[in-house]
């Protein structure tokens, strides 16, 4: 799964002021900066606090933070399990039980903007190979 435009899923915890960027110069008001109300792509705080918001949902959504692997996020039920793993902002996840699978991908299309990617083949240059 690829949540589109995770960089402005962030909420900023902090006032963050930018000048005007190039070619889109007020004339009038030359010396004005932009409060931001969002994280923008490129901005140092951007990954982190699209992660925070993450994590924070996730948690909420009775997800355990694996402990060694911090992008590695783990939910049991009685009959199965959910592996979730967060790669900025691409996400795979399996599940020993496909209705885990659904539910996750309801759960994330609520809050987020996503596309689904299919069944993984590859993944940081490695080539990945699913069998029974």
């Amino acid at each position: 799964m690829d949540v589109k435009s995770a960089f402005l899923n962030g909420i900023l915890n902090e006032e963050i002021f930018v000048s005007q960027p190039p070619e889109f110069e007020d004339h009038l008001h030359p010396n004005h900066v932009y409060k931001l109300n969002k994280t923008l792509y490129g901005l140092k705080q951007a990954l982190r606090q699209w992660y925070e918001r993450l994590i924070s949902f996730l948690l909420s959504h009775q997800y355990e933070r694996w402990k060694i692997a911090k992008t590695l996020f783990i939910k049991k039920s009685d009959y199965a399990i959910i592996l979730v793993q967060i790669y900025v902002n691409d996400i795979i996840f399996g599940s020993s039980n496909n209705k885990l699978c659904e539910d996750f991908v309801k759960v994330m299309q609520g809050e987020f903007e996503i596309s689904m990617m299919g069944e993984l083949c590859f993944f940081l240059g490695m080539q990945i190979k699913q069998s029974k």
